[in-house]
This record gives C-alpha cells, sequence and structure tokens, in this order.
C-alpha cells in the first residue's frame, strides 16, 4: 500500500510503498478513504512528543470501509463504512486515563495511508449524513470537544459558554456541539474573520483575546459572565479566563499551546467558586455519546482545506501555520 512515512525529526513525510498491514485476532482491517491532521501531527514531526520511535505512519482521524477482519472478529462488519476511534487501552477508570492508554499514530502506524488495523471496538458507524471526508474530520477532535463540554464541564442546555481561539479543529466541533443542545456560545479569536465565520456556525458574537481588557467588554456585550469555558492555551491568558467566568463558573482546558499559565490568584477562584478542570481525548463511551450527537442533530464538521494523499507535506505545513478554519483532511481513496 501506499503511506506517507515519517522518517525523523523535522524531516519530510514521504509518500512510498510499504506492506500491507493485516488484521491481527480481535482487529479489523479499514480502507481509508480519508484522514485528517490533528497539532499532534506536527509536534511529533517536530519532535515535540514523548515516545518517539521512526519510521512512523502520523494520523489519528480517518474513515474508511472494512476491508477484512481478524479472528474471533464479527464478520458482519465487512463492507461496512467506519469511522476510527483513536483512542485504544484508556484503562478501568473512566475518570482518567491509564498508564497504557495510547493514541493511533504513535506509537503504533496511524492513518495516513490507504490502510490501517484497529481493534474492533475502535470503529463505529459512519454517520449516515457525512461524506467520508467530514466523518474523518471528527474523532479526535470531536471526542476531545465531547468530553471536555459535556463530561467535564457538564454543560447544560441554556448555559452561557465561552470558547477560546476558535478557528481550530477542537475548539470548532465544541462550538458546534453547544450550539446543538440549545447553549449560547461566545468566542475568542485574534482573526475578526474567525469570528465572523464562528457566528455564522452560531456563535452569539466573539472579541478578540488581542483587545485590552476584553473580559469586562466581552461579558457586558454577552449580559454575564459564563457558566463554561473552553480552552486550549493556557499560558499568560488563563488569568483572564478567571475574569470572564461566571460565579460557579467551569472552566475546562485540554491543551496548553501557549505553556504553563502563570500563579493563579486564589481569591479569584474560591471566592468566585470556580472549578478548573484538566481534560484529555475521551473514553469509549465519550466517543459513542459524540457520534451520537452529531447524528441526532446532523452537524457536519468544518473542513478548511482537502489535500491528496501525496500533498501530506503540504498540508502539514498548513497545519504548523496555524490560519486554517476547521479541519484539514487528506483525500485518500474515491468514495
Amino acid at each position: 500500500m501506499q503511506a506517507l512515512v515519517l522518517d525523523g525529526i523535522n524531516q519530510a513525510v514521504q509518500l512510498r510503498e510499504v506492506s500491507t498491514p493485516q488484521p491481527a485476532a480481535g482487529e479489523v482491517q479499514v480502507r481509508l478513504h480519508a484522514a485528517a491532521l490533528n497539532h499532534r501531527d506536527v509536534w511529533i514531526q517536530k519532535g515535540q512528543y514523548a515516545g518517539l520511535k521512526f519510521p512512523i505512519i502520523l494520523g489519528s482521524d480517518g474513515a474508511g470501509t472494512v476491508t477484512a477482519v481478524g479472528e474471533g472478529t464479527d464478520a458482519s462488519l465487512l463492507g461496512q463504512a467506519v469511522l476510527i476511534n483513536p483512542g485504544r487501552q484508556w484503562g478501568e477508570h473512566p475518570a482518567a486515563q491509564g498508564r497504557d492508554f495510547q493514541i493511533l499514530g504513535l506509537p503504533q502506524d496511524g492513518t495516513f495511508a490507504e490502510y490501517v488495523c484497529v481493534e474492533a471496538r475502535q470503529v463505529r458507524a459512519k454517520p449516515s449524513h457525512l461524506s467520508f471526508e467530514q466523518a474523518a474530520a471528527l474523532p479526535l477532535g470531536g471526542v476531545t470537544a465531547y468530553r471536555a463540554v459535556f463530561t467535564r464541564a457538564a454543560l447544560q442546555p441554556g448555559e452561557r459558554v465561552l470558547i477560546s481561539g476558535v478557528g481550530g479543529g477542537v475548539a470548532l466541533l465544541a462550538l458546534q456541539m453547544a450550539v446543538a443542545v440549545g447553549a449560547e456560545v461566545w468566542v475568542t479569536s485574534g482573526s475578526e474573520e474567525k469570528i465572523a465565520r464562528a457566528v455564522a456556525l452560531g456563535a452569539k458574537g466573539g472579541i478578540s483575546y488581542k483587545a485590552e481588557k476584553w473580559p469586562a467588554t466581552l461579558t457586558k456585550q454577552a449580559g454575564g459572565g459564563f457558566d463554561v469555558i473552553v480552552d486550549s492555551a493556557a499560558g499568560p491568558g488563563f488569568l483572564d479566563l478567571l475574569d470572564a467566568a461566571a460565579p460557579g463558573g467551569r472552566i475546562v482546558f485540554y491543551g496548553a499551546t501557549l505553556g504553563n499559565m502563570p500563579s493563579v490568584p486564589a481569591a479569584k477562584v474560591f471566592w468566585k467558586q470556580l472549578s478548573i478542570l484538566g481534560s484529555t481525548m475521551g473514553t469509549e463511551q465519550d466517543f459513542a455519546a459524540m457520534v451520537e450527537l452529531f447524528e441526532q442533530h446532523g452537524i457536519v464538521p468544518e473542513i478548511d482545506e482537502t489535500f491528496a494523499l501525496a500533498e501530506g507535506e503540504a498540508a502539514l505545513r498548513r497545519m504548523d501555520e496555524g490560519l486554517q478554519f476547521g479541519k484539514i483532511v487528506l483525500r485518500i481513496a474515491a468514495e
């Protein structure tokens, strides 16, 4: 089969012929129609990730058709259109992943290839209203957003939500899901264009996080503080989120792209009775609930740009630029 192979740190991915993987007991082989990029892929390429090994086929997100099953695997899966849960071996406790938890695409070869083999429990039927490219945009970002918004922050219909740094895949999926369940969603971004596009997807409005004292301006515009705040940056700007939160608010963050947050003024947290929550990926139950929510509400993930598999390096550079609005997708096989 053809696959994009990364041979080492700061090297370009190369399209080459490699052995087609065969499903072991309990696994399925998926012929991939589409895969999607995540920042994780760029971080691995740059050597900014734990447990590096080379050569490796990157890619955590994928959708395709089951073409073979391993011993003991339900044969009725053959021919099914599926999307892949990139999380493996979460562990026994739903509150947090165990030490053996892995994400597809390192250390196991991932989805930037014509075929991939995964455990049968990692595939779910593709929502019927989504194309393969749209479905491929969903898994990692979708389960991350779902767990952050619903499992951890326990968002309720009618609550006021702030999603910071809108434009990335997880943030947009969180926006779409929150709007679908009847929340009032506001956003921040460094780009007025991205704020306008978020409004087109259902956000009430937004503000640039570059604006001076933006929490006061935005909370006045929104009519109050935010019950739930969803963040992926942390860093110095995290202190602004404390000011934007309503009393009793929940601030959940699933990344730290701007690094560690500075010292947190304790009084702001305890006097406002805030909850600060960390979140990473999600359980199989989170993944199933996320897919069901997208199916139930007919939500379509936002796609930024689609590349051919052979253009994988260009797609990674697009991700690295950070200019995307939505998911960057690789088209692998015709539907």
